[in-house]
C-alpha cells in the first residue's frame, strides 16, 4: 500500500505527518525522509502517526533508528497521535517509555 509523507517546517521544528501502512515496503521511504532532518537545524522532530493504520517491526526499527539519530545530533525526536493499533504495538514492544509520546502534534511541538 505504501505511505504518504508530508513535512511541515516551523521555527526550529519539523513535523512529518505519515499516512498509510508502515511496513517492510514503505519503511525505507520513511527512513529516507527522516534521515536528512537530523542534519539540519531542527531542534524538534515530530512524527505524526495519526494517519497510520498499521506498523510492523521494520517501521518500529526505522523509528528506533530515528531515536538513535536524535541522541547523536542532540535533537528531540517525538511521536504524536498514535492510533489505537499503533499504540498497541508500542505497548507490546514496551516502547512507550523509550520514546517521547504525545497525544497531539501540538503538544509534541511544545518545547
Amino acid at each position: 500500500m505504501g505511505i504518504d509523507l508530508k513535512l511541515e517546517k516551523g521555527e526550529g521544528a519539523v513535523t512529518v505527518a505519515v499516512c498509510g501502512e508502515i511496513d517492510m515496503s514503505s519503511s525505507t521511504q520513511m527512513r529516507d525522509a527522516l534521515s536528512p532532518l537530523f542534519q539540519n537545524n531542527n531542534k524538534v522532530i515530530v512524527v505524526d502517526l495519526s494517519g497510520v493504520s498499521y506498523i510492523d517491526s521494520s517501521g518500529i526499527a526505522t523509528l528506533v533508528e530515528g531515536l538513535q539519530w536524535s541522541h547523536s545530533s542532540k535533537n528531540k525526536f517525538r511521536l504524536a497521535a498514535l492510533t489505537p493499533g499503533v499504540k498497541d504495538v508500542f505497548e507490546i514492544a514496551r516502547l512507550l517509555t523509550v520514546f517521547e509520546v504525545f497525544d497531539t502534534k501540538e503538544q509534541a511541538l511544545t518545547p
